[in-house]
């Protein structure tokens, strides 16, 4: 989870994609637009619940526009653990 916020602050979106369940993933993404609209201000992981080769994770991550007030994503997302690598499934907005 830590891994793919700081890909999303740094705006590397190939590894954001290497990431992301191939069941789910874009075709691609423009996280250079993001950085360029804005900032990431901090990540906070609320809770993970592990299981057999899934887990869930709930974080909060804080951006701010270059113009208009910083918002949050409050997310609990799903990832699943293939050939030890873990991959973003989804998520649910909360």
């Amino acid at each position: 989870m830590r891994s793919r916020y700081s890909a999303y602050a740094l705006g590397l979106g190939d590894y954001v994609l290497l990431t992301w369940h191939s069941s789910t993933r874009p075709p691609q993404l423009n996280l250079q637009q993001d950085i360029a609209q804005g900032k990431w201000l901090g990540l906070s992981v609320k809770g993970h619940w592990p299981g057999h080769g899934k887990a869930e994770v709930e974080f909060v991550a804080r951006y701010k526009p270059n113009h208009g007030p910083a918002s949050r994503l409050h997310e609990r997302s799903r990832f699943v653990q293939e050939q030890g690598r873990w991959y973003y499934v989804d998520g649910d907005l909360l």
